[in-house]
């Protein structure tokens, strides 16, 4: 049985007041799985109405890939030269005596980063707030694929980049007696990464429970 034969099921039984939980059973009992037979259930609302009423479907649109695209581009470009900004600081404050960087080569590097964070900064921000307007005014949005898939690709850097964060500071700890740049950094990598898992993680979660309301 393909998935379209197994929605053509629980509509059937839907249609015929068979209560959720005994289909739901049935199908288990049948072999599928329960993640399978939750997303079929999952796909008629619970409403008061003599036939079974589809859930909107998640969709695709060429123009809000474009913008999701872009917002997602403009947020990584921020979160890296905030970061590269944040290390060129901390090596001006605390210098590293082997280092040979010049005043120079601070200069530049600072530069760079503001110059990507004024542009870059500014349009994710633009862009996250059009995006909150419109899911606020139409909550199907909320099922865009694209949106999804850039919000979990999000969460796999995130997460990534937080536990190269923590296996960078325990190698500087078994190394013994790790600086205080060193200990800064590794605080401005977790604060940045942290915050944009964080962040995306919470609004995962409200679509879960849209997903299940």
């Amino acid at each position: 049985m393909s998935d379209d034969e197994l929605h053509g099921f629980v509509r059937a039984a839907l249609e015929r007041s068979v209560p959720r939980a005994h289909i739901e059973d049935a199908l288990l009992k049948a072999g599928w799985r329960p993640e399978q037979v939750r997303r079929a259930l999952a796909s008629y609302a619970e409403v008061d109405f003599p036939l079974p009423v589809p859930r909107p479907k998640p969709y695709l649109s060429a123009r809000e890939a474009f913008l999701y695209l872009v917002l997602f581009a403009a947020l990584f470009i921020s979160a890296y030269n905030l970061g590269s900004l944040a290390f060129a600081l901390l090596d001006r404050w605390l210098p590293d005596p082997s280092s040979r960087a010049t005043i120079e080569t601070f200069r530049n590097e600072v530069r760079w980063a503001i110059a990507n964070l004024v542009v870059s900064f500014p349009l994710y921000l633009a862009l996250t707030v059009s995006r909150e307007r419109t899911i606020l005014r139409d909550p199907t949005r909320r099922g865009s694929h694209v949106r999804k898939w850039l919000t979990y690709l999000t969460l796999s850097v995130g997460a990534g980049v937080l536990i190269g964060d923590v296996i960078a500071l325990v190698n500087g700890l078994l190394q013994g007696d790790p600086t205080l740049r060193f200990l800064l950094k590794c605080l401005v990598v977790a604060a940045i990464a942290g915050t944009a898992f964080g962040y995306y993680l919470r609004d995962l979660r409200q679509d879960e429970r849209g997903d299940g309301a």
